[in-house]
């Protein structure tokens, strides 16, 4: 009689599971095409990109003041480190030289102090004279004794300036590591901003007045090739109303960087960054100003909104951001972004955050 055996079950592995599996995944499928749920987000509207890049244009500029005073420090720790340096190296040099006249002295010494003085005296043919040259001895060594003393002062003043320097060398390389991180938040920002503009056409680029969406660098190599500008003469009655001669300078010389590209970091003559062209303008008329916003608002009289004259400085945003060059009748001159050149604009086109009157 045969044995009776209970049928072997076969297991979901294999193909069975495999096909379980990719009936599954096109079920998922289809019901996640159903609801919608596995569409992408839809392109952003050229007016939601013109507000996501004049935000990131807002915070490069925060970026780039601050790079901008980390540049001037780092500049400023440069020189002093050289001063430094170079005082030490002087100093060094006055050392030797004492070294070696003490080393002279003291070889001398060594030669000629082979008998005790009271023997000398005993044995010398002419007392008088001995006791003549005792006595000089005697001045020569407290002179000795003076230089030896220079000679110590010298030595720790050495290192007073080693140990000054290495504070600058340590302030420079904090200096240098803002510089960097500075840096990489304004490309960074400036580099997302490029490519949300490159989304648009030209013709809503021109809409919203975003302009190109080219390099900074490029437009200012153009022109100092000598590409077209929009620099204009200012016009007398601007300059008429200005507070004294070197405001009407600025004020000109703003004039005539009409259309200049914008270019972070940049002070002219071909390209600038907002505080840049300030800087520039006053600096043609014989005027030092600060490299930063928020250093330039310090640099001359404060003036209220109803008494600006052209030459005097507009300043925007709670952090004193951006700057631009008051030309009378609400209007202004300054680098706005890169996607813009150097241009007239309202001074009511951003938060206005104070005035200063730099002469």
């Amino acid at each position: 009689m045969a044995a009776h055996r209970k049928p072997r079950q076969r297991s979901l592995g294999g193909r069975t599971a495999r096909t379980a599996f990719t009936v599954a995944l096109a079920g998922a499928a289809t019901a996640t095409a159903f609801d919608g749920t596995g569409n992408a987000a839809p392109d952003p509207t050229p007016d939601q990109v013109k507000a996501r890049v004049d935000r990131l244009y807002q915070e490069a500029e925060v970026a780039t003041e601050k790079y901008n005073g980390a540049q001037e420090q780092a500049g400023a720790a440069r020189r002093r480190l050289k001063d430094l340096q170079d005082e030490t190296a002087r100093r060094q040099q006055d050392l030797n030289a004492a070294r070696d006249a003490l080393g002279s002295v003291a070889g001398a010494q060594y030669r000629g102090g082979g008998l005790d003085p009271a023997l000398q005296l005993m044995f010398s043919d002419s007392p008088e004279q001995y006791l003549d040259r005792a006595a000089l001895a005697e001045r020569v060594g407290d002179r000795q004794a003076v230089a030896v003393a220079r000679v110590r002062g010298q030595l720790r003043e050495i290192e007073r300036l080693r140990g000054a320097a290495r504070v600058e060398l340590a302030s420079l390389r904090s200096r240098q590591a803002e510089l960097k991180r500075q840096k990489q938040t304004v490309t960074g920002k400036l580099d997302e901003a490029r490519r949300l503009l490159a989304r648009l056409t030209a013709e809503e680029r021109r809409r919203i007045g975003a302009g190109t969406v080219s390099g900074g660098a490029e437009r200012a190599s153009r022109a100092a090739g000598g590409g077209a500008r929009e620099g204009l003469a200012a016009p007398g009655s601007v300059t008429a109303q200005a507070p004294d001669a070197r405001a009407a300078a600025a004020v000109a010389y703003a004039y005539s960087k009409l259309g200049s590209p914008y270019v972070w970091g940049a002070t002219g003559p071909n390209a600038f960054d907002c505080s840049g062209l300030v800087q520039a303008a006053y600096r043609s008329a014989g005027v030092s100003l600060p490299r930063t916003t928020y250093a330039q608002i310090g640099a001359g009289r404060r003036v209220s909104r109803s008494e600006l004259r052209p030459g005097d400085l507009v300043f925007f945003y709670s952090g004193i951001s951006h700057v631009g060059l008051y030309v009378g009748n609400g209007q202004m001159i300054h680098a706005p972004n890169p996607s813009a050149p150097v241009r007239l604009a309202p001074i009511d086109q951003m938060p206005f955050a104070g005035a200063t009157r730099v002469v």
